[in-house]
């Protein structure tokens, strides 16, 4: 019998060897069935096929048409604001050639398709329902030799406001919206590095709604308040919206008259206010947007309901009461939030991009704006600090160019 020092192995060493070659056994099949298991969970199920869900990056907005993209859209996520000024020497001439370039950039970007010597063209193939809209200002309409409308002009001075030129006027506007932000800043870039030479910036603004898809389509936009904001607007595609929006003036035909307004937000002092004197200042609820007399977002307000005691239901000072008057008077808003980056003690720095579309502003958004300005008591928590007007020519035909109505 041969000694354990001479190579004879020990029952305890053998009965290691049967376990370590039977755990890799075990081991082996165990692999082979992950991989059996990989496999079959890799394999196209041709009974069940997965359900292909659309990818919103996609998804484009038509450029060419009657009236310009962005104003009857539905609102995308992010918006941004861009007024320029016109440099000197630029004339009708160099105003012609300017608008070209900047139509051929949008129709090219909202379609997903990179610009001509588009330096970052993988930033462009998923435009997300990108929209591209241009503004004239009064200097624009000036320089190309046309009659402005008597409402394009800065707006009255209200005793509310208190503007800054850092926010204030333009000559050209660029109405850059999408779903996606990346997009959305690569569109800006491509537009800016062509207007160079032609205009420098003025100001910009950036603002925000809820992401894609948080919300069901249609859903009323919410103010940094919580307050459901634009629930009066007349429905894109309607006879009434015609009405409101679209102008059938001379070379403005087939476009709008836009107002731009940043209006900061104290949400500081607003904390202190209980949730009965927020539904009071807006004349709705907070929870759902239905007015003081209904129980529904659009229940129409009944102004002439009393309390017990005799005192209105929604009060004299209300934001809806104030801003209805008899009725008459009608704007589209498509407006946006904006929070900057607070400073010293201040929790935020935050308000509201206020965008309105009409046909006539002077008609239609000025006494509006003048009822808010003598008694609103939203005003109390709200400061306009900046304002612009500008005309919105019409959409154009392949082949055309934005404002070539008013230019050629």
């Amino acid at each position: 019998m041969p000694s354990p020092d001479k190579g004879a192995r020990s029952p305890r060493s053998a009965s290691t060897r049967r376990q370590f070659l039977l755990g890799g056994t075990v081991a082996g099949v165990g692999a082979v069935a992950a991989v059996g298991v990989d496999l079959a969970l890799n394999r196209p199920n041709t009974e069940n096929p997965p359900v292909v869900v659309p990818m919103n990056g996609d998804e484009t907005v038509p450029f060419f048409g009657v009236h310009q993209a962005g104003i009857d859209t539905a609102a995308q996520a992010h918006g941004v604001f861009i007024a320029l000024d016109l440099v000197d020497g630029v004339d009708r001439e160099a105003l012609v050639r300017l608008m070209r370039i900047l139509t051929d950039d949008a129709a090219r970007l909202t379609q997903g398709q990179p610009a001509l010597a588009d330096s970052e063209p993988e930033l462009a193939l998923s435009p997300a329902r990108l929209t591209v809209t241009f503004g004239f200002g009064p200097g624009f309409v000036a320089r190309a030799g046309g009659t402005a409308p008597a409402w394009l002009a800065p707006l009255p001075a209200f005793g509310v406001d208190r503007l800054r030129p850092e926010f204030s006027d333009g000559d050209l506007l660029l109405q850059v919206c999408g779903d996606d932000p990346l997009t959305v800043a690569h569109a800006i870039r491509m537009l800016l590095k062509d207007a160079r030479g032609f205009a420098d910036v003025r100001w910009t603004q950036r603002g925000f709604r809820r992401a894609y898809g948080t919300e069901r389509p249609g859903t009323t936009m919410r103010n940094l308040f919580g307050q459901v904001d634009g629930t009066t607007n007349p429905q894109p595609g309607t006879d009434d919206f015609g009405q409101v929006v679209w102008s059938d003036d001379g070379w403005l035909a087939g476009g709008t008259g836009m107002v731009v307004r940043r209006i900061s937000m104290d949400l500081d002092k607003w904390d202190r206010l209980d949730r009965s004197g927020r539904d009071a200042s807006v004349g709705r609820t907070l929870a759902n947007g239905a007015p003081l007399t209904g129980t529904e977002e659009f229940d129409e307000p009944d102004f002439d309901a009393t309390t017990a005691i005799g005192f209105p239901v929604i009060p004299q000072f209300a934001h809806i009461r104030r801003a209805r008057g008899d009725g008459s008077e009608q704007i589209f808003r498509r407006a946006y939030n904006y929070d900057e980056r607070p400073s010293g003690t201040e929790v935020s720095e935050s308000g509201l991009i206020f965008v309105s579309f009409q046909a006539d502003i002077d008609r239609q958004f000025t006494p509006m704006q003048r009822r808010l300005d003598e008694l609103d008591l939203l005003g109390e928590w709200t400061t306009p600090i900046g304002s612009a007007v500008f005309a919105m020519p019409p959409g154009c035909i392949e082949g055309g160019f934005i404002g070539d109505t008013l230019l050629t």
